[in-house]
């Protein structure tokens, strides 16, 4: 199989995040099964125009608009495509490639409003309904299949669902803080309402650390109020430090609008830390209520906070640490790919 996966980065891009490890790990799995794997992307500074990653051949050209121009020339020369559509436009290979495939994380069509001028985000929205041209679709969960349904009316024939996975090896748990600890990880952004932080912080009855760890556009903002706060603000770290937070952790917070999938709350699972998350996007679909964590409505500060305090208390935290990390294993890369390889050998013929 000669495979081309199109995506604005790669992961040696400065902004590279939880769409391009996704790319990352089922291309290289898909390499070692002897397949033929080519990410293309826009231009990373100081980094060449071709290189290999891992067994996959890395092309670059343009930037975040004229990729799409130039990614067009090259799903020409691919037996299949996959276009990773992260930021709502998609590739739109399918004009000159059948055998295209639309990998959805999830849509954007409210999500936008949090980001974008009125123009933009109607022309946003507009691109991002073409995703229905496609004639293959991979959503990563339910979630996002009925999304996809719902909101740009898609066939749901046309959509498969899997599921991204988790590295065992690397996210595995690991000694608590003696000190309570609640983590906070992922893009700084408006629709990721990191300040919601603060909120619940403020109506805990319990004594806990907060850690925060991500960079985006609210960075410099998020910094200053967060000295204020008494939370401990990291900015980004390197996978080995983030691996440590998670496995550090008592709880992991997420305060997202809207996520696809989720991938910062399977990783804490995965090292034994349980989650507190909205009602909102694809997390209830992940969390199990009282298992790996607790759901509480969106922006629901006190029922957050309640459910933080419970998780503060150590004999709780040891309970749901152990159930965390056994759900998560329902999730395993190897089996990410695996269904990966059978779909597309279904679309090949």
């Amino acid at each position: 199989m000669d495979l081309l996966i199109v995506n604005h980065r790669d992961i040696y891009h400065p902004q590279a995040g939880g769409a391009e490890e996704v790319i990352k790990e089922v291309a290289t799995r898909l390499v070692s099964k002897g397949n033929r794997v080519t990410w293309f992307s826009e231009s990373v500074k100081n980094r060449p125009s071709k290189e290999e990653y891992e067994g996959i051949l890395l092309k670059r050209r343009g930037g975040r608009a004229s990729v799409h121009i130039f990614s067009l020339k090259e799903a020409k020369k691919h037996e299949v495509v996959l276009d990773s559509i992260a930021h709502a436009v998609p590739f739109f290979s399918y004009l000159v490639n059948a055998k295209s495939i639309a990998l959805v994380q999830h849509v954007h069509q409210d999500v936008v409003k949090y980001e974008l001028g009125y123009l933009s985000r109607e022309a946003v929205r507009f691109l991002e309904r073409q995703i229905k041209r496609y004639n293959y679709i991979i959503a990563v969960s339910e979630t996002t299949k009925k999304d996809l349904h719902d909101k740009l009316h898609i066939d749901e024939s046309k959509v498969k669902v899997i599921y991204n996975g988790v590295d065992h090896l690397k996210f595995k748990p690991g000694e608590k803080d003696k000190e309570p600890t609640v983590l906070w990880i992922g893009r700084l952004k408006r629709y990721k309402n990191p300040f919601d932080i603060f909120e619940i912080k403020r109506r805990m009855k319990s004594r806990a650390k907060f850690v925060v760890v991500g960079s985006g556009d609210l960075s410099q903002q998020f910094a200053e109020e967060s000295r204020k706060q008494d939370v401990l603000y990291l900015g980004r770290v390197d996978e080995k430090e983030k691996v440590s937070l998670y496995q550090r952790a008592w709880a992991i917070l997420s305060t997202s609008f809207i996520e696809g999938w989720g991938m910062t709350i399977v990783e804490a699972n995965s090292c034994g830390t349980p989650a507190v998350v909205y009602n909102t996007g694809s997390l209830p679909e992940v969390v199990q209520e009282g298992v790996n964590g607790f759901v509480v409505g969106y922006k629901d500060f006190d029922s957050a906070a309640k459910a933080l305090d419970y998780l503060m208390e150590e004999k709780n935290m040891k309970v749901m640490s152990r159930k965390s990390y056994e759900e998560s294993l329902k999730y395993d890369w190897d089996k990410t790919a695996l269904c990966y390889q059978k779909y597309i050998n279904e679309i090949l013929g």
